[in-house]
């Protein structure tokens, strides 16, 4: 399970570019409220995050980050898995407002990756295209889907009462980010396959955009249902479920990340559904994407082993990315 951000492949001195958005934001969402920057600055006064926004400090944070996602490129290449379902989420890049669904399995034969252009740089905020390269080759790259595991969790997921949306191709639209794979999925293709690609079915829940997200009890449940169903599946294929998510963000909390992996840790489901609703607002929402791959791994037995937790703070404010790296195995 990676953390995906833009922090992950921006140089730490270039940290302050998404500052700017930071403080023009006046819904900055942190535990049960809302605020504007300065406002979240003088809340958070006492944790003294000065010190965190030091360049050591975050070049050392930095780098533990690169050298977690280095391991679970290498676990994913010893595992060598025949197939992989891959959990995550749009914000925007695929979908719009006329079709959101809550849970969408792509059964496709392929799915493309494909770079910015020229016009959509332009209209990229400060602070995201420098993060690209994780997500986004320079030119379009075609990966193998799993039609046969793709229309098959969509059956069991429907017998099991969850109403899976079913598309053999992603949507494209002139207006969205871009036209083809979200960063959630293209960060898996380019930091943790690598080169070692296999055929993948992309599972999509909308974490972000209200009002249909799911409860994360529902997302819980999910993963029990999608693990019963590779289980039954009658093929005889090495399965990996991988889920790309973030932790808190946009700003962090340390609280709450270090809570949410013990409790995935000690494969705690009640303790991860009486987590408040008011945490998963923004991009912390993203928390989602662990949760079916925690209710898959409880379901067939699997301890995690988590191989780094890293607060990467960008303002004083506390705004910045928490960043995990997990697997199961």
């Amino acid at each position: 399970m990676p953390r995906t951000g833009p922090l992950l492949a921006t140089p730490p001195e270039q940290w302050d570019q998404r500052v700017e958005a930071d403080r023009r934001n006046p819904a900055l969402a942190y535990r049960d409220g809302t605020f504007k920057f300065e406002e979240l600055a003088k809340l958070r006064a006492k944790e003294n995050l000065e010190e965190q926004i030091k360049l050591p400090t975050k070049q050392k944070r930095y780098d533990a980050c690169q050298r977690a996602m280095a391991e679970m490129a290498r676990v994913f290449k010893e595992v060598r898995p025949d197939v992989a379902v891959l959990v995550g989420n749009d914000q925007m890049e695929v979908f719009e407002d006329a079709n959101i669904p809550a849970f969408m399995v792509c059964f496709g034969d392929s799915v493309d990756n494909i770079p910015f252009s020229e016009e959509q740089k332009k209209r990229l905020p400060p602070g995201i295209e420098i993060a690209e390269p994780n997500h986004h080759g320079r030119t379009a790259q075609s990966y193998p889907g799993h039609p046969e595991l793709g229309r098959y969790l969509i059956e069991k997921l429907v017998q099991r009462d969850f109403d899976v949306a079913a598309s053999a191709r992603l949507p494209q639209s002139a207006s969205s980010n871009i036209s083809g794979l979200p960063h959630a999925y293209g960060f898996i293709y380019r930091r943790i396959m690598q080169e070692n690609f296999v055929p993948a079915v992309p599972f999509f829940i909308n974490t972000f955009y209200p009002p249909n997200q799911p409860s994360v009890r529902r997302c819980f449940s999910l993963g029990k249902a999608l693990a019963d169903a590779i289980a039954s599946w009658d093929a005889d294929l090495r399965v990996a479920v991988i889920g790309s998510g973030g932790m808190s963000h946009f700003v962090v909390d340390e609280e709450l990340d270090r809570a949410f992996l013990d409790a995935m840790k000690r494969k705690d489901a009640e303790a991860l559904i009486s987590i408040p609703p008011y945490n998963f607002r923004s991009g912390t929402s993203e928390l989602k994407n662990w949760i079916p791959v925690a209710g898959a791994m409880k379901e067939v037995g699997l301890d995690m082993t988590v191989v780094e937790y890293q607060p990467l703070y960008r303002s004083a404010a506390g705004t910045g990315s928490g960043m995990a790296f997990a697997y199961w195995r």
